[in-house]
């Protein structure tokens, strides 16, 4: 046992545990020259576990569980170790203020936020460790792939005549559900177990159960660990043995028990909307100035830029002449202007700082997870969207999935690329 796995099993517990120890450190794979071991599955397995007894989710068997983890991990450590040698690092402080923001987005102090995730069973230590990869990785996907993903008007054009010839209608449905899956060529004992199991998934919500508690309990499906949510579907887009009964549901009604050739079914309506109702909204046309926060500027570098520049637009500086010498965004080359921007089309930081500005005024720096901003409102209006938000959402909609292509595509090029051994099986 080399001197990196002493912190995590100390040598007095090795010796007095006899064959065991072999068990908990023996390889189970490696990655290049990084070993995994089963101390490293046990730890992600106890973690896991903990999560989905805290959201009251059964787990599968162990032996598949174990292989799912180990799979994950072998992925998170090709993607670290390239990270690590591309130069790509994440540090305290820009950790720490990302979970600070995730603690506002969900209205809770950092103490609060600290006891929460405690209680979904992973120590605080671990989550922030998560959230640092997660950082990493969207790094990478920032350099690796965001900058090759483009959508032309003409690929909007063809999306939004499709969603319209699918569409089956003007009205959406917002909706959940609960699946239990009946296997092809069942024996009529299994399709009797999963009558049993949809029937008590039915009886816990006759009982007042939440329906996304029941969903993550009893649901089969892929999102039953968010609620079964479905979100938004056009009826074209819907199952057809969930059309009729959705349609005879109001808001916050659920269905009785459905049949369909996959299984057993219990869909939820939470609301409905009009695809034609107008967005009207205040919009505001604004330009920027943007120093990035990354592996080759500091937090303290980067403010103290961005300070500077301030300092230049105070003293009579033209706001477009320092967008184009110093802003390290797309909008450089146009002067910083962003043009009219509705509502959460920015970061949330962003967006604070535009609705505390007024038209001509100048922000101070502001930091959003892009780095250091000077923003200035040029002008403000009311606008009927309802168009334009339907093409800003397709291109959205295109680019998400090209991008998510993209990316799965290129982490298996660098699993294919990254030399991996796994010996989980070996006894």
């Amino acid at each position: 046992m080399g001197p990196g796995r002493a912190a995590h099993q100390p040598a007095a517990r090795a010796a007095s545990s006899g064959d065991r120890s072999v068990l908990i450190d023996r390889v189970v794979a490696v990655v290049n020259d990084e070993a995994l071991t089963q101390y490293d599955i046990n730890e992600q397995t106890r973690d896991v576990l903990a999560q989905m007894k805290a959201q009251k989710v059964t787990p599968p068997a162990s032996d598949v569980l174990e292989k799912q983890l180990l799979d994950r991990l072998i992925t998170e450590r090709v993607l670290m170790q390239y990270a690590k040698e591309s130069g790509i690092r994440v540090d305290d402080t820009q950790v720490e203020r990302t979970i600070s923001r995730i603690a506002q987005d969900n209205k809770l102090t950092p103490d609060e936020f600290r006891k929460a995730v405690e209680r979904e069973g992973v120590t605080f230590a671990k989550y922030r460790d998560g959230i640092r990869n997660e950082m990493v990785v969207q790094r990478l996907r920032e350099r690796e792939v965001e900058g090759r993903v483009s959508v032309s008007d003409a690929e909007v054009d063809l999306f939004l005549a499709t969603v319209d010839a699918q569409s089956g209608g003007d009205v959406e449905y917002r909706i959940a559900h609960i699946s239990v899956l009946v296997p092809e060529q069942a024996t009529p004992e299994q399709i009797d177990m999963r009558v049993r199991k949809i029937e008590e998934a039915m009886r816990q919500l006759r009982s007042g159960g939440e329906f996304g508690q029941v969903a993550a309990t009893f649901s089969d499906a892929p999102d039953a660990l968010q609620g079964g949510n479905l979100g938004w579907r056009a009826p074209a887009r819907l199952p057809s043995v969930f059309l009729d009964p959705i349609r005879s549901l109001k808001p916050g009604q659920y269905s009785g028990i459905l049949r369909s050739p996959a299984g057993f079914h219990i869909v939820k309506l939470v609301e409905t909307r009009s695809r034609k109702d107008p967005t009207v909204v205040e919009q505001t046309r604004v330009r920027h100035i943007l120093v990035k926060v990354n592996e080759t500027t500091s937090e303290a570098d980067a403010k103290a830029k961005i300070e500077r520049i301030k300092e230049r637009l105070d003293l009579g500086a033209k706001f477009d002449e320092q967008a184009k010498l110093n802003s390290e965004d797309g909008s450089a080359s146009k002067g910083g202007e962003l043009g009219w921007i509705s509502p959460g089309d920015t970061v949330p930081d962003f967006e604070a700082a535009i609705g505390r500005l007024k038209v001509g005024e100048l922000s101070g720096p502001v930091r959003t997870p892009f780095g250091w901003h000077l923003i200035q409102v040029e002008e403000k209006r009311t606008q009927d969207i309802t168009a334009e938000r339907q093409r800003d959402q397709a291109r959205l909609a295109l680019r998400q999935r090209k991008s998510d292509e993209m990316f799965q595509d290129w982490v298996r090029q660098q699993r294919d690329r990254t030399y991996v051994e796994i010996k989980l099986d070996e006894k």
